[in-house]
């Protein structure tokens, strides 16, 4: 029996296609040793039936999830006959992404654009021809929830799968990582495997983790040769993300037609600016120190004295009334030293909370936390960990409590693992006016930079202990 594998992005109308060819004819039930979902399903055409497999919904191959995972193995190891690439023409420069590394994989690949209608509404025009002549591979238009298209998309299907073609893509990553793709393949040279060599170079240089595991068991490279490698990926992971979107940009441009774009804003000029692959983490740091030391300069110095000076006012004349009264003198000494000495202390560093929390705000309102988690991503990867742990991180700062519970936005166990144990060492909000009273105190003249430090000194524990956890703890985690 021929089988059919469905791949595509989440939302791109993959399983409204393996609902439109198999219809009640499905079984469901779960990937052999994990907990994702597994669709198989079944359909006559001229007499042949067929096996169609819904993969799970993935934006790209890699190994950062159970979803990838899965999808990628079963396209390596489960030989399909032909894999449809169901591709979101809405949304179309995302979803080649995926489509560009199934095709260096060289598998069978059809494409199937969907969701063609809503393109049309959003009056974006897609030329199906230029963008087949591009990529290499039959494309056919279907808009799977009407039923349409998908007769000629079987045909193509079936007919690919029979002719002794394969799909193959070739994208220049730069002449430096070209040359470092061939190297590591003629590496690869002597060991007979399913695998394409050039992909496996690729996905080693991209820091895919399985793939370092997949070499050092089956071609034996020595543990000196892979260090190396891992070493570089950390610089050419980003540069090949880069060009292979470069690369889709291009066809892109020769294939579909949209609306006239606005011209740049100056929010994108400031996103190129703060998300810099160079600039982005020193503004980053910049804009903190900026902030604790503002927070000093309007809490403390500006509007504390006040704040202090009121709740002195206040005690003040309530211990007037009382002598008026002729109240004991315990009694105006507890309400004055008592109460209003030790309340005028605390109130007078609500100014340092407010303004501190005031532009936390602004930076989370305005879309700068999300940019700089975005810029933390390659620090994250070369200290072992994942770029999404910074989000955790980040929401730490505000309570350890949703940070630990935002590690589970995180896709592996070890990831989630190492994300949960460094959280703490984030410097919470509970822990704000306690740094606050001591600086004050012993250091009133450098608020802003002794702040600074602790904070930093928590983020770089947290970082440290976050590498130590990866190369020791967790060692042998996928």
């Amino acid at each position: 029996m021929s089988i059919i594998a469905l791949v595509g992005n989440p939302n791109s109308g993959k399983t409204t296609l393996f609902n439109a060819l198999t219809g009640s004819n499905q079984h469901i039930g779960n990937w052999p040793g994990v907990t994702v979902e597994k669709k198989e399903g079944k359909f006559k055409h001229k007499e042949i039936q067929y096996s169609v497999i819904d993969l799970p919904g993935t934006y790209s191959l890699g190994a950062y999830s159970e979803d990838e995972i899965v999808a990628r193995d079963f396209i390596l190891k489960g030989n399909p006959d032909v894999v449809i690439n169901v591709v979101d023409a809405t949304n179309i420069e995302r979803n080649l992404y995926l489509t560009s590394q199934l095709l260096e994989m060289g598998t069978k690949v059809v494409v199937a654009l969907n969701m063609m209608d809503e393109a049309k509404q959003k009056n974006i025009e897609i030329d199906v021809h230029a963008l087949s002549k591009s990529l290499g591979v039959p494309v056919v238009a279907t808009i799977a929830s009407k039923n349409k298209g998908l007769g000629d998309l079987i045909e193509k299907a079936v007919e690919y799968a029979n002719s002794g073609k394969y799909s193959k893509i070739d994208i220049s990553y730069g002449e430096e990582i070209d040359k470092e793709i061939e190297r590591i393949g003629s590496l690869l040279d002597n060991i007979d495997s399913e695998y394409p060599n050039k992909w496996l170079a690729i996905k080693l240089l991209e820091g895919d983790e399985e793939i370092y595991k997949l070499v050092a068991r089956r071609f034996k490279l020595p543990e000196d040769v892979l260090s190396s490698i891992k070493e570089k990926s950390i610089y050419y992971e980003l540069e090949i993300v880069d060009r292979r979107y470069g690369f889709i940009g291009n066809i892109v441009n020769s294939a579909v037609k949209k609306p006239a774009q606005e011209v740049e804003t100056i929010t994108d000029k400031i996103d190129k600016i703060v998300t810099h692959k160079y600039f982005g983490i020193p503004i980053f740091a910049i804009i903190m120190f900026v902030i604790f030391q503002l927070t000093f300069a309007i809490g403390q110095d500006l509007l504390g004295g006040y704040v202090g000076d009121f709740v002195g006012f206040v005690g003040e004349k309530i211990v007037d009334l009382l002598t008026l009264i002729n109240s004991p003198e315990w009694l105006k000494a507890f309400i004055s030293e008592g109460i209003f000495g030790g309340i005028g202390t605390v109130f007078e560093f609500i100014p340092l909370i407010v303004v501190l929390y005031f532009f936390i705000g602004i930076l989370e309102d305005t879309g700068y936390m999300a940019r700089a988690a975005y810029v933390m991503d390659g620090l994250m990867r070369a200290l072992g960990l994942h770029g999404k742990t910074f989000i955790p991180m980040i929401v730490g700062f505000g309570c350890n409590v949703p940070g630990i519970m935002a590690t589970r936005t995180l896709d592996n166990k070890k990831d989630r693992m190492i994300a949960l144990l460094i959280n703490p060492f984030m410097s919470c909000g509970a822990r704000l006016p306690i740094y606050l009273v001591f600086i004050a105190a012993f250091f009133p003249s450098h608020g802003g930079i002794v702040l600074f430090l602790l904070y930093a000194f928590g983020i770089i524990t947290a970082l440290v202990m976050g590498k130590i956890f990866s190369k020791f703890l967790f060692k042998e985690e996928s």
